[in-house]
């Protein structure tokens, strides 16, 4: 079962460094150079100085980004601007924001997990890792000897009794709060209660944890556990901080869950028009020309946004400025089912899957091109259409909460970029000290 613990967050003081917005930041993966940039130039404190320092001329094993963000940490707490909570807590965290002319707000809590291998337990990944941003994490714990940003949890709780406790104990609270480059409002309350806290725990136990961001934060927790424990001659105390993960817990339930689709702009493909895509699709895929210009993404998109269809994609092909809304078949069903039969029905039955592994590496042959061009919005599909650099754009549906929770406990996870949880979390909240 999900083990459930307060701890003693490192947090900025405020009467040091100004408002929280000042020094918080988004999630290390999602931030570019020009953002990264921005950051920099907004706060000498910010938070991208720890998950993303810059590389500096010079840098080598000694001397680079991570030793640099472990000086930053310590100077920082010995300096004030950085101070450890009192006493152990939840942190009750509540993200504001608006989506397509609506306005949510998505509540959860922060907290440490204890952790436990995948397979081994009732923690489930739902996307594949890779070595290399594992190994860049890895490097940072080492560095920090902390989880500087959380872990995204799900978990099902249809009636969301957790989160019910943890809002009653707040109520009437003022919040402590920072707003994101994104508009994002982000609030956060502390829960020290022990009977309080016991409750959420006891609520927890019985159910599962659905990664859904932080999948390469989470195995290098693991793997920094393992190390920590090889160095203390095998075994940890079990109470040792480096058991355990920061991570937000969210319910599946929630009302302010929202989950983007992740569209993908290929380069690296020959330029090929509708009847040349038709071609290629053969009896996979009934398809339909919707019409000419980069700018009827939108009406491409609401048709199959509507259908909800995750055998339903929309391509545009470059050499005519033409898209195709491409429908799967009962023939394209099975060879789908042929050419992936390693995998279960629900996964083969994934838009993106069918996207990657049915028409990119099977129908078109393409099997070792440059790595796409994800965007999340129709809007940001068109400005990049707008370059000319990619033969083919496809418009692809999200997977479902539902689609996380069988894929996942079936022990298998789907292709990378599969869902885009939106918004992310914030780092620079609360740190989680692994000594």
């Amino acid at each position: 079962m999900p083990e459930i613990r307060p701890f003693r967050a490192v947090r900025y003081d405020l009467a040091h460094v100004g408002p929280l917005s000042a020094v918080v930041a988004p999630p290390y993966d999602v931030i570019g150079l020009e953002l990264q940039d921005t950051l920099y130039k907004q706060h000498p404190a910010n938070v991208v100085r720890l998950i993303l320092n810059r590389e500096e001329p010079g840098d080598d094993e000694r001397h680079n980004k991570y030793a640099r963000a472990g000086r930053f940490l310590r100077n920082w707490q010995s300096e004030g601007v950085l101070f450890t909570d009192s006493a152990p807590a939840l942190y009750v965290y509540h993200q504001t924001f608006e989506h397509e002319g609506q306005r949510y707000t998505r509540r959860g809590f922060m907290c440490r997990v204890r952790l436990e291998r995948f397979g081994t337990g009732r923690i489930y990944p739902h996307e594949e890792t890779m070595s290399g941003p594992k190994q860049d994490r890895l490097l940072l714990t080492r560095a920090c000897r902390a989880n500087l940003s959380q872990v995204f949890g799900l978990y099902p709780d249809p009636n969301n009794k957790a989160q019910h406790i943890l809002e009653r104990a707040v109520a009437g609270q003022p919040p402590i709060e920072a707003t994101d480059h994104l508009g994002v409002i982000h609030r956060m309350w502390l829960v020290t209660d022990p009977a309080t806290i016991a409750a959420v725990a006891g609520v927890m136990g019985p159910l599962d944890v659905f990664i859904a961001d932080g999948h390469h934060r989470y195995e290098t927790a693991c793997n920094y556990r393992d190390e920590i424990a090889a160095a203390a001659g095998g075994q940890l105390d079990a109470e040792h901080p480096a058991n355990f993960v920061l991570m937000t817990c969210i319910s599946m339930d929630d009302p302010g869950m929202v989950v983007l689709p992740t569209h993908r702009l290929f380069r690296g493909l020959p330029k090929l028009d509708t009847d040349g895509l038709k071609q290629k699709l053969g009896s996979a895929f009934m398809c339909r020309v919707a019409g000419e210009g980069s700018d009827l993404a939108d009406t491409v998109w609401d048709e199959i946004e509507a259908s909800g269809d995750q055998g339903a994609l929309g391509f545009f092909t470059q050499a005519d400025e033409r898209w195709t809304v491409a429908r799967l078949t009962a023939a394209g069903r099975e060879r789908m089912a042929k050419i992936a039969a390693e995998h279960s029905e629900p996964w083969c039955g994934l838009g993106v899957s069918l996207l990657h592994k049915l028409v990119v590496e099977d129908l078109l042959a393409a099997r070792d091109l440059p790595k796409p061009t994800y965007v999340h919005l129709v809007s940001e599909v068109v400005d990049e259409l707008e370059s000319g650099d990619y033969p083919l754009a496809a418009l692809v549906m999200p997977a479902t909460l539902d689609h996380i929770r069988e894929i996942s406990q079936s022990g298998e996870r789907m292709p990378a970029k599969s869902t885009y949880f939106y918004p992310k979390l914030l780092s620079g909240l609360v740190i989680n000290p692994l000594e």
